[in-house]
Formats: C-alpha cells, structure tokens, sequence
C-alpha cells in the first residue's frame, strides 16, 4: 500500500516538472502559443509606469509607481531600505506613496509584490500562462494582434491579504503607429507656439470625428518602453477575490509577421536546404554502393586484386591521360585558333 502511494506521488512529481520548469526559466526569446512563437527578450530592461488617485476629501494623494521586468526578475535598488522594496524574484512591482499637497510632503506607503518566481523561499509561483489573442475565445480578442500573458504574485499583506497577479496584453504595433508615436515626440519638443498650434488642429479634428461631443473615458498613464513601443497602465482592481493590475504593452514585437512560425519563410529555406543535403547524401551512397558492389561482383567472378577490383577499373586509370590530352587539345585550339594546318598561303 505504501509503495503504491510513494509511486503515485512519484508520477505526479514527474507529470509537474515541466510546468515547473517553464516556471523558473521562463523564456523571453520563445513564448509559444497554437504554433506561434513570440519573442520579446529585447523588452527584456526594467521599465516603469505611474498612476496617481486622489483621496479626496483629504489633501492628499497616492501615487504608485509598477515597475516591471518580465523577462529576469528586477534587481534591488540601491540606497533603498529593505523594507521599502519588493522581495528578491520579484518581476512586477507596485511601491505606493502618499503625497500631501498641503504640506508638501512625500511618505512611503508600501512596497506590493504584483507578480514573481517564491518558490525557493517558500512562496508562491510565477505561473505564466500565455494566450495567443487570435486565437482566444472572446471575439474581440480574435479581432487584435498578440498575446496576452498572465503572471501572479503572493498575498500582500502576508497575512490577511489578497493575491495579486499582472494580466499583460502585448499588442502588434505597426509602422503607421511607430510612425504616430515618433510625430506626437516631435511635437512634444517641439517650441511651445508650433506645440501649441498643433494641438489645436488636432482637437479639432478629433471633436469634428466625434461629433462635437466630449470624450470622458479614463486614459491610463503611458511609459515609452525604448523600443519604439508604448506600456500602459489600465487599472489596479479587485477582481472576485485577488487583486489584479491590467496593462498593455503595444510593440512591434508582438506581431506574429515578424515573429517565428511553423509555416515563416524561415522554416521554408530551411526546408529548402534541407532537400539539397539529403539529395548529396543520397547521390554519395549510392555511389559508394555501387563501387561495393562492383568491387564485390569482380573479385568472386574474376578473383581481380588491387584497382582491377573497381568497376570499369581501366577508364578510371586512364582519367589522367585523357584529361590531359584534352587540355593539350584546348591549349592548341586557343594558341593555333587562326592557322591553317601548317601550311603556308601561296
């Protein structure tokens, strides 16, 4: 009884350790979902994005900033207590601030662990789970480029608190977006009066769009990730019983054309050349069969020794000579190519 137990434990070890491995070595450079591959390891740097709420009607506000790297876990900052930063193998997180504006004062209000790898220190697991968007469930993902990555985190507080997890939407940015994000840089140092003009042309075509109406939607704030690409944060919320933070992550790097796929360009050549190694392959065994068997077929029929054993033994001695007669040919043709035989016009 207690053998089967120990082995039923045992097979479910083995059956856990690939999802515990994807775990720790979360790969950047090959996130895979439905046949395709994403790599955002260049995004790989820690970038961080802020939003701010006030606490009305108290003069104050809070202002948290998540910091995120999703590729390592983020290192500590120098200079910074350890109580006021997130624990080692942390890759998302939160530290909250509380601003007084009547006093003019900044206070330190916490440090949030969003998301990270605690196992070896008795915690909890990263967890990532990858969607490919055309391929979701929900008809409006399948109508956007992408993927969306999902990340969890411990309870904060430890005790009492709720878990967090980080759900991330890496969205394609195209060239005409890049394009967009590049003009709204320049215009903003841009001189303040050509700023200025800009702007306003721009409002009003977009109040002429909208039919004059205004546009109260929340914008979250948004962070330049280095890349050409935008993150943005969406929302810090309760969701059922977990706290969960939203961004999105636009980048060139979540386009599926520019990423590996089983049917890229890339895996055609390399199916290409595949085709030409196996047709060298091919053709060089079969002529060292044919010489084998040859060899074989002369020395049981004519108990042939040395080169006789060769198939078609005296036209391979006799490649030298007629090689270098035909190169006595080709010489005389080029240097005797005008005369006449040798003989002389009367």
């Amino acid at each position: 009884m207690r053998l089967r137990k120990q082995t039923s434990v045992l097979n479910y070890s083995i059956l856990l350790l690939p999802s515990l491995t994807f775990a720790v070595n979360f790969d950047c450079s090959d996130i895979r979902d439905h046949r395709q591959s994403f790599d955002i390891s260049a995004l790989g740097d820690p970038i961080s994005v802020m939003t701010s709420e006030d606490n009305d009607p108290s003069p104050t506000m809070t202002n948290t900033t998540f910091t995120i790297d999703i590729c390592k876990p983020l290192e500590k900052a120098k200079g910074i207590p350890k109580e006021e930063d997130c624990p080692n193998g942390t890759r998302i997180c939160g530290i909250q601030r509380l601003i007084n504006t009547y006093e003019n004062t900044t206070s330190f209000e916490g440090a949030i662990p969003i998301a990270g790898q605690y196992t070896l220190h008795g915690g909890t697991e990263l967890d990532p789970k990858v969607t490919r968007l055309k391929t979701s469930s929900s008809a409006s993902d399948r109508e956007k480029e992408g993927f969306r990555l999902e990340v969890h985190g411990p309870k904060y507080p430890a005790k009492n608190g709720r878990k967090h997890k980080a759900v991330i939407e890496f969205l394609c940015q195209d060239k005409a977006e890049e394009r967009r994000l590049e003009e709204e840089r320049d215009l903003s140092s841009a001189p303040p009066t050509t700023r200025r003009v800009e702007e306003d042309v721009r409002m009003e075509a977009d109040d002429d769009d909208d039919g004059g109406e205004e546009d109260h939607s929340a914008t979250g704030e948004i962070a330049n990730d280095g890349h050409g690409g935008t993150l943005k944060y969406i929302a810090f919320e309760d969701v059922d019983d977990m706290k969960v933070l939203s961004l999105e992550w636009r980048t060139k790097y979540a386009c599926e054309e520019s990423q590996g796929n089983d049917d890229s360009e890339t895996k055609k050549k390399s199916n290409h050349w595949g085709f030409f190694t196996w047709l060298i392959i091919i053709i060089f065994l079969a002529t060292a069969a044919y010489l084998i068997f040859g060899s074989w077929l002369n020395y049981n029929r004519y108990s042939a020794r040395g080169w006789d054993l060769l198939p078609h033994s005296e036209t391979i001695r006799d490649i030298p000579y007629i090689f270098k007669d035909w190169m006595r040919r080709v010489v005389s043709t080029i240097q005797g190519g005008g005369s006449r035989g040798g003989y002389s016009a009367v």
